[in-house]
């Protein structure tokens, strides 16, 4: 059975390990990753999932600004090929959406596919509700309330956080 906890500094490495075999060295000229260069991720939200002594998964958010108002971005998720279809994603989210919304964080983005994201609450950004500073594909922008009203005003450029 595996178990969730916040991520420590020791896990950096295994984390790098875990994103590169899912996403390949093209994942930093995305978009989103252009966004995390040279901010830290939101503290008491990056989690793991291990079993055995062994890194599974890892889930991490990043503050960013949505027409100059504070969001999360969630992203990258990852989980070992081998441990697909445990849940070990799905409880990942859960387990740091409830978190951020008891920090009082109130709305999150990210990009993605609806279908799977909509399982944990996400839904499609409204098309030109919002952009990003570079390509990306609009169907697979997504958002999710965390707090009443944490959407309504919501809208314009999602930047990195000031």
């Amino acid at each position: 059975m595996f178990t969730l906890r916040p991520e420590r500094p020791d896990d950096g490495p295994a984390i790098e390990a875990l994103l590169d075999t899912a996403f390949g060295p093209g994942r930093f000229a995305k978009t989103a990753y252009r966004l995390r260069e040279g901010v830290a991720p939101v503290d008491g939200l990056s989690f793991v999932a291990e079993e055995d002594g062994a890194l599974i998964g890892s889930i991490r958010y990043w503050p960013v600004s949505i027409g100059g108002r504070p969001a999360l971005m969630l992203g990258p998720i990852a989980v070992l090929s081998s441990q697909r279809g445990r849940g070990i994603a799905v409880g990942l989210m859960q387990t740091t959406l409830e978190a951020a919304a008891k920090a009082g964080h109130r709305a999150v983005v990210l990009v993605g596919d609806e279908p799977y994201y909509a399982r944990v609450g996400f839904s499609r950004v409204p098309m030109g509700r919002m952009t990003m500073p570079g390509p990306v594909d609009y169907r697979r922008l997504l958002w999710r309330e965390l707090g009443p009203g944490g959407l309504e005003a919501l809208q314009g450029l999602i930047g990195k956080a000031a």
